[in-house]
């Protein structure tokens, strides 16, 4: 059954790319692409595939993995079914790293200027979080982290407050609401290092989640080291989630509906969630990138924007359901 999942999960993902490349102001045939793929003459298809389209695709995959990925690590570890990155910090910290360097005049000087601040910011808020809540159980880390989000979305309201210009605030405000159009090959190589460090390290948890399923107290008996697997998951986190805000802004909802996509076709162990939620999330960013490009109601539809009308509907049938089940 699992296998069956992820095999087509991971073809529907394709297929998706597949539609991405060819989806657009203009619209290309699937021999078009691969011709543009395959050849080496320069022609406009050409460009567009290969310099536009094909890395707006891969950051798409890439983006959506590790969200996914790190929404599943988070809620093993904090036995949360609300958890995703946002809750600790790290994507608050991140927005906040690349608004610091737009209100500053860096971004404008320097193009990699946001996206190096942005994760910057999520290392340090997740950095925060960890020793906040040292010595402390779960809720003690959790409580840190909205502690840090509030502390960082106060940051980005006051650089909004007073924005130097009405540019300066423009700007702000686009990057807020998270997009993957105008991103290149400089962007690709950006994030992809952090993003699959990230990956690797929440993937290594693995096991030690399964034995954390059963609480602390019992894993700790059983040789896992609670610590190091926090430290592990949040530095993965922090890599991942900040490589991935770093290039496209703030996503969110993402981390938290993966998960709870999946987890009823693979069982409650959360080891088998990870991969799958990775899948998904990026199938997720994949549609809702490919529709940003298809609605057309003036400016173009925002990623953030589009993901946040989906999962936020999604997010309160989830709060409901949770309550449903607590008083059951």
């Amino acid at each position: 059954m699992r296998l069956t999942l992820l095999i087509g999960l991971a073809a529907l993902a394709a297929v998706l790319a597949v539609a991405s490349l060819l989806a657009g102001e203009v619209w290309f045939s699937p021999g078009q692409v691969l011709r543009a793929l395959t050849s080496s003459p320069p022609n406009l298809t050409r460009l567009v595939v290969l310099d536009i389209r094909l890395p707006r695709t891969l950051l798409a995959l890439m983006i959506g993995a590790i969200l996914g990925l790190s929404g599943a690590a988070l809620q093993g570890l904090l036995r949360n079914p609300l958890a995703e990155p946002g809750l600790l910090g790290v994507s608050s910290g991140a927005s906040l790293g690349a608004v610091i360097a737009i209100y500053y005049g860096f971004a404008g000087v320097v193009g990699w200027a946001a996206p190096v601040f942005a994760l910057t910011g999520a290392l340090i808020t997740a950095g925060a979080a960890l020793l906040l809540s040292r010595g402390g159980a779960t809720l003690a880390l959790i409580l840190a982290g909205a502690a840090i989000s509030a502390i960082a979305a106060a940051g980005i309201e006051l650089a909004l407050n007073f924005a130097p210009s009405p540019y300066a605030a423009y700007q702000i405000t686009t990057w807020l609401m998270g997009s993957l159009a105008d991103r290149n090959w400089d962007h690709v190589r950006l994030a992809a290092p952090f993003i699959v460090a990230g990956g690797v390290l929440l993937l290594l948890s693995a096991r030690a989640l399964d034995v954390l399923a059963l609480g602390e107290t019992q894993a700790e008996s059983l040789g896992v080291d609670v610590g190091r697997t926090r430290l592990l998951i949040l530095f993965g986190t922090a890599l991942g989630v900040g490589g991935a805000t770093a290039v496209a802004g703030a996503i969110g909802f993402v981390g938290l509906v993966a998960p709870h996509l999946v987890r009823p076709l693979v069982g409650h162990r959360p080891s088998r969630v990870l991969v799958p939620a990775a899948l998904v999330g990026a199938v997720i960013v994949l549609l809702a990138d490919i529709i940003t490009r298809l609605v057309h109601i003036g400016p173009e539809l925002k990623l953030g924007v589009l993901i946040s009308l989906i999962g936020a509907p999604f997010f309160l049938w989830l709060v409901l359901h949770v309550q449903r089940r607590t008083a059951a």
